[in-house]
């Protein structure tokens, strides 16, 4: 069967391409997309050429970057935002049937053949199946969140209203924090206001100076930076409170030249702490994990106290994928979340 997908061929080229599925297997489905959603962080990096994953070497069992690369266009494949549904189901599968819809990872592509157990935990049940493009990226904000340890009553900045961080900032007011949202696109900044936080225009004043005003000097009991900047870092350190916690949860590329940690880091005896979906924190481990995280956003969504689907700002079919690339890399300001539909 014929079926297309997003392919990155080189930096700033994407193309949509014809590839033809493989046949089911034992214990396997076959999976039709309906909708896929676009990481304007993680997948920009490659579109762009900065991810480090394509001019260094990932050792995973030392856990260290060396020489060399790791992957190498053209890239097949990308994307961890997909909702499906079942088309077929071979032979001993007893978990899944046809019509079933689910999430999962399986890249920005027509159709995918997975094995039954990957999927059979996914099935999505009393939500828009198009919610089901958040679970991966919720999970990272939930990440971020249970890294930040916010206790009721506590004022936490969240750097960067993205998708990421606006999910970010609805789950620090449920946890009890009184909510401060730092980004430079008004319309993100209008997004947190619905959401109840307090917004800080940064492209307005220095938002470091502003979190330090409105806190009667004392700073944000906990920041956390969803940009992947060097500079928003920077200024969530200066905008914390002495020997508080800044988590750094963005996805950063390059050097870090705006990142002074002789200054305001070093003075002001902050923690710094890497938050990252590959793992939760040593302390959380033995009752969560990722699957746990992801169906948490699904059944917070459920259950009406977190919001989704104000997020997707355009929805455009998949042959449309190299111009929502292109207008996602020159005007990043104008799009929240854009999903491709699969006719």
């Amino acid at each position: 069967m014929s079926e297309r997908a997003v392919v990155f061929r080189a930096p700033h080229d994407v193309g949509v391409l014809p590839y033809v599925e493989r046949s089911l297997g034992p214990g396997e489905v076959r999976l039709q997309t309906l909708y896929s959603g676009i990481s304007a962080g993680t997948e920009l990096t490659v579109y762009r050429g900065t991810n480090p994953y394509l001019n260094r070497n990932w050792d995973a069992h030392r856990r260290l970057f060396t020489d060399g690369s790791t992957f190498e266009y053209p890239l097949h494949g990308w994307g961890y935002e997909q909702v499906g549904e079942i088309a077929e189901v071979g032979e001993g599968v007893t978990r899944l049937r046809v019509g079933d819809r689910v999430w999962g990872i399986w890249g920005h592509r027509s159709s995918a053949v997975l094995a039954e157990d990957v999927v059979a935990d996914r099935v999505l049940d009393g939500v828009p199946p198009m919610c089901g493009i958040f679970a991966r990226i919720g999970a990272v904000a939930l990440n971020a969140v249970l890294d930040a340890d916010i206790h009721v009553g506590e004022i936490v900045a969240v750097f960067g209203q993205g998708v990421p961080g606006l999910i970010a900032t609805q789950l620090a007011r449920l946890n009890g924090g009184d909510v401060i949202a730092v980004d430079r696109v008004s319309r993100r900044l209008e997004l947190a206001a619905s959401f109840g936080a307090r917004p800080i225009d940064a492209s307005v004043a220095g938002a470091a100076q502003a979190i330090k005003d409105t806190t009667g000097g004392r700073g944000a009991d906990v920041t956390i930076e969803l940009t992947g900047s060097a500079g928003a870092l920077h200024e969530a350190i200066r905008g914390a409170a002495y020997g508080s916690r800044v988590v750094a949860a963005g996805f950063a590329q390059g050097g870090a030249g705006d990142l002074r940690l002789g200054e305001e880091f070093h003075h002001n005896r902050i923690e710094l702490v890497s938050s990252q979906i590959g793992g939760v924190h040593p302390r959380l481990s033995h009752r969560w994990d990722v699957m746990r995280l992801e169906r948490t956003i699904l059944d917070l969504r459920t259950q009406d106290r977190l919001e989704l689907e104000p997020l997707v700002t355009r929805i455009e079919p998949l042959e449309r994928a190299p111009y929502v690339f292109r207008l996602l890399d020159e005007r990043p300001e104008d799009e929240v979340q854009v999903v491709l539909e699969f006719g």
